[in-house]
């Protein structure tokens, strides 16, 4: 029996119910969308995707998704003041 890789299961395990230990800073993601394909990005607090809706708003139904999964992992947005 390997005691050495029980203890990083348990300690993986103690990680993932403490989610406000990660905080992403940038990443990738693909989404398979209802009429194509669509990969964001989050870089510093910043989001992009390459979908015609968030070209012009600046915001789409991809990013607002990975918001609500990641929320309380990723920097929130800056209030308007």
């Amino acid at each position: 029996m390997d005691y050495g890789m029980i203890g990083k299961i348990e300690k993986a395990k103690r990680y993932a119910a403490e989610r406000d230990r990660i905080n992403f800073e940038r990443f990738e993601a693909h989404f398979q969308g209802e009429n194509n394909n669509h990969t964001v990005v989050f870089d510093k607090g910043e989001w992009t995707c390459d979908c015609h809706f968030f070209q012009r708003r600046g915001v789409c139904s991809h990013t607002m998704a990975l918001e609500r999964i990641l929320k309380g992992m990723i920097p929130e947005p800056a209030e308007a003041i």
